[in-house]
């Protein structure tokens, strides 16, 4: 299929280009994570200098993900934290990974993401997911309401809606056809008006076969979280790809997974580093979340052999060790996925050690502005 010019721009701002000898653009995954002893400051610090090394060595994206009652995580606001990252960076993408989008009347996300537009043009991803983000009982006091299964249900509907205030098309006779989301395009047709017509181009994130074929219908990007939901990777990847339909968005499906990665100078210290991540998901998973414990404390903790069992097969699905060994799992992930893209999430109780991981893995593939 011949490619438009507007599937063309909106294509450019999608897809990216990889750097070095990456087999595919490298992007982050950021979970502004707040490890014990640190405080929540510390670690949106930390992932403004993670976004400015990632610009700096070339990485495409940097993204902030939507969760809430965590302690050990505090992106609970990420178009703050998109906004504070755009003031901080001047070339780099910045994006939702994601927005959750039935947590939030999509007005709302609307505005949010045009005055990110508007601070960071064409620098702005919007990426959605359906899940809450969080327990049962947080998305209730979330959503101001006790019927969550809606809010899941609704997802078409609400995106449908969500997509008209971003292109400012209601139909005439729609009960919003005069509500215009601002900043966006009616200021490009307001008497007078200069505001570029231009809105972040709209991701679906999914970590089961839901999305994946939603935005395979819609024809849009999408992106699977590999990181922790491993074993639907491959089928949720070639439902996208079999329900594709070219859209003005694209002409071709584009997929990128979320992979847990974390390099060190030694093989020795990635491992000291990932079961810290292990040790708060294993807590997370059973009710107890927390800050992110410090590499003595995993060390240190009894684990069952339930938990053992647990540790082990999400470590599984972990790349770590030495820059040689992660590049080798990565190339060898992507091989096994064709994934378009691999967006880096690095877990590790400390900044300092999840800024080296992103160093080594540049490294290792020559990354380069």
């Amino acid at each position: 299929m011949g490619t438009s010019d507007a599937t063309s721009d909106a294509g450019d701002r999608i897809r990216g280009t990889a750097r070095g000898s990456a087999p595919v653009p490298l992007s982050v995954l950021d979970l502004v994570t707040v490890g014990s002893g640190r405080t929540a400051t510390e670690a949106l610090r930390t992932s403004v200098d993670i976004a400015r090394l990632a610009e700096r060595r070339g990485y495409h994206r940097h993204w902030v993900a939507e969760h809430h009652s965590m302690p050990g995580v505090a992106s609970s606001s990420p178009a703050v934290i998109l906004a504070h990252l755009a003031a901080h960076t001047e070339r780099i993408r910045l994006g939702s990974g994601g927005v959750m989008l039935p947590n939030h009347a999509p007005l709302v996300i609307a505005e949010q993401f045009g005055t990110l537009e508007a601070l960071a043009p064409g620098r702005i991803d919007l990426g959605l997911g359906r899940a809450p983000g969080t327990d049962g009982a947080t998305a209730a006091a979330l959503r101001r309401t006790e019927r969550l299964a809606e809010g899941a249900d609704d997802f078409p509907q609400q995106l449908a809606e969500l997509t008209r205030f971003l292109d400012d098309d209601f139909p005439d006779g729609h009960p919003y056809a005069r509500i215009h989301a601002v900043p966006g395009p009616v200021q490009a047709t307001s008497p007078g008006g200069v505001q570029s017509p231009a809105r972040p181009p709209v991701w679906l994130l999914g970590s089961s076969g839901f999305s994946a074929r939603l935005a395979g219908m819609l024809g849009l990007p999408f992106a699977f979280a590999h990181h922790f939901s491993a074993q639907n990777t491959l089928p949720a990847l070639d439902l996208y790809r079999d329900t594709f339909r070219p859209s003005e968005v694209l002409d071709a499906p584009y997929a990128l997974i979320g992979v847990s990665a974390l390099a060190s100078d030694e093989a020795r210290e990635a491992r000291r580093q990932v079961m810290t991540g292990a040790l708060s998901m294993l807590r997370l998973r059973t009710g107890r979340p927390g800050l992110i414990p410090t590499p003595e404390e995993a060390e240190a903790y009894d684990f069952s052999p339930l938990e053992r069992e647990f540790v082990d097969n999400w470590l599984g699905n972990v790349v770590h060790g030495t820059a040689d060994e992660v590049r080798t799992g990565l190339d060898d992930l992507r091989k096994r996925t064709g994934a378009d893209e691999l967006m880096i999430t690095a877990n590790a109780h400390g900044g300092e050690a999840r800024l080296r991981s992103y160093e080594l893995i540049a490294d290792a593939y020559g990354l380069t502005e």
